[in-house]
């Protein structure tokens, strides 16, 4: 059976850079939200990445709200492996001339496995979000159900949009490459 692992950036990277919120040309924050449906995307002109702090510039960054940010290196890489599964949008990253792109996860996959998982809550009607019933409130110590991943290699588990899973070949190809500021956390 396949392994899968969440992949965070590295919060403990010395130095490191933090991408804000991606704004439009002219400044407007865009909805960040829209990298985490799991669909094809058409960007309307040029989406920027504010750095503060500046730092190291790391190669897997996931900004304020969890978008990925990937420098062209990880492009090349999931060319290499024939990864379809995602979406490279061009963007600019302010004070970086290299190549770089958000990493749009075109699959979400229901694979959760509840009764594994260190804790799930779900919303109810209490919490007042009608639209959120029975969707996820909050998944600790997340554990999936590999048969329930279709062989995807890289993936948005449903009702938890926030993270990204990766399959460890996947894992084993990034670390291999040395590309900067992954984690990796089985799932």
């Amino acid at each position: 059976m396949s392994r899968y692992y969440q992949l965070r950036d590295d919060l403990y990277h010395p130095g490191r850079w933090h991408l804000r919120t991606p704004v439009d040309e002219h400044g407007q924050k865009l909805n960040p939200w829209q990298f985490t449906e799991g669909r094809w995307l058409e960007p309307q002109g040029i989406i920027r990445f504010p750095v503060r702090p500046d730092g190291v510039a790391l190669e897997f960054t996931l900004d304020s709200f969890a978008t990925p940010v990937v420098h062209g290196r990880v492009v090349q890489l999931f060319e290499r492996m024939g990864i379809q599964e995602v979406q490279f949008i061009p963007v600019d990253v302010e004070g970086q001339a290299e190549p770089w792109f958000i990493l749009n996860a075109l699959r979400i996959l229901r694979c959760i496995d509840d009764a594994r998982c260190a804790e799930v809550r779900y919303f109810t009607p209490e919490d007042g979000q009608p639209e959120k019933v029975g969707e996820y409130k909050n998944v600790r110590g997340m554990r999936i159900d590999p048969a329930r991943t279709e062989g995807a290699r890289v993936f948005r588990p449903w009702g938890w949009y926030l993270s990204l899973l990766v399959s460890e070949d996947l894992k084993q190809s990034l670390e291999r490459e040395g590309i900067t500021g992954t984690c990796f956390t089985e799932v």
